[in-house]
């Protein structure tokens, strides 16, 4: 499977975060597909942010969990991700990846927040 991010590239302080990942080559609701956000900030690892099943049950970071949201939409066959309040601590590179299968990773698209 291929997967491509996408969103702006830079949030103001306390708005909120919107990426979508595009999947292709397979769909999202296959068996045993799970289908992740990773991010990475600036000098720092990889941090697993949250992800959705195939059945579209979803697991976050209990770090993240106040202010984040996994959702998806079967009919495009994507997958989203909204981080809310963000700050400038949430400046990294955002990966979608699929974790149960395939292992394939998207290319990452770098977010900032900003004033």
């Amino acid at each position: 499977v291929q997967l491509q991010e996408s969103g702006p590239g830079l949030v103001k302080p306390s708005q909120t975060l919107s990426l979508t990942c595009t999947v292709s080559g397979g769909s999202i609701t296959t068996n045993n597909y799970f289908w992740t956000w990773i991010r990475q900030p600036p000098g720092k690892g990889l941090e697993w942010v949250g992800g959705i099943s195939y059945s579209g049950s979803t697991g976050l970071s209990p770090s993240l969990k106040s202010r984040t949201s996994i959702s998806r939409d079967t009919s495009k066959n994507q997958f989203s991700l909204q981080l809310r309040f963000v700050t400038p601590e949430d400046t990294a590179m955002y990966y979608c990846c699929e974790l149960g299968l395939s292992g394939s990773w998207g290319q990452g698209t770098q977010v900032t927040v900003s004033s």
